[in-house]
């Protein structure tokens, strides 16, 4: 008798469930209070809609709804302290900037340390819909140079594509990482997709000779993902 085919999705639920375990505890190592606040919401939420059904007489109505509320809440939550806590574990790290930027939903492409200088200082490329977006990791003072140097570089190949410098970090005018991907988000859209797709192929003559930092690129910061550029 001919074996039955094994359903993809019954392969795919343990890993997802791994995965959520996993982004758990990065939570909890960040924030020890994470996953209380996480059931804390969705408990919450269940409640009161339990109440709303008690006061309206629509209970079994209200519990249903409640706990289709209480997982998305619960969801919602989860979703914006797994990226806290991304932002927390990656703050300090060399090319933290790249893996926050490698994790944003849209038409973006992200080439990390094409710039590099002795102090570890790093610069980055994006090109996107505003165009290439050249973002540093550094002290505002060491950076500078290197995004002039690098954006008269870029705009050799590409030279009616707006170019724009961001500095990421802490110091006086430079945008923190937790704020990095709504920075470029916010920029303006000036190209279309075909004019994006053009700048990247412009972008390969460039050549690609530069050392990358010491220590490894922090990984996995594709999760969770950004909010979709609009």
């Amino acid at each position: 008798m001919a074996k039955k085919p094994a359903d993809p999705a019954a392969n795919e639920r343990p890993g997802r469930i791994k995965q959520l375990r996993m982004i758990a505890q990065i939570i909890k190592q960040a924030n020890p209070k994470g996953m209380p606040i996480v059931y804390a919401s969705a408990l919450g939420t269940l409640i009161l809609c339990i109440v709303i059904g008690l006061v309206t007489g629509w209970l079994w109505y209200m519990v249903f709804i409640g706990i289709m509320l209480a997982l998305t809440v619960g969801l919602v939550v989860f979703g914006q302290l797994a990226q806290r806590a991304q932002y927390s574990l990656l703050h300090g790290q060399v090319g933290a900037a790249a893996a926050i930027l490698q994790g944003m939903r849209g038409n973006w492409d992200v080439t990390p340390a094409v710039a590099v200088n002795r102090d570890q200082d790093v610069v980055h490329r994006v090109v996107g819909y505003p165009g290439i977006v050249l973002v540093s990791e550094g002290p505002g003072n060491r950076v500078q140079k290197m995004l002039v140097s690098e954006k008269k570089r870029v705009q050799r190949v590409a030279v009616d594509v707006p170019v724009y410098d961001v500095q990421c970090g802490d110091g006086e005018g430079q945008v923190p990482l937790a704020k990095l991907q709504r920075h470029l988000m916010k920029l303006p859209r000036n190209l279309k997709k075909p004019a994006v797709s053009e700048v990247k192929y412009r972008l390969r003559a460039l050549p690609q000779t530069l050392p990358v930092p010491k220590g490894p690129m922090p990984r996995g910061a594709r999760m969770p993902r950004g909010p979709k550029m609009r």
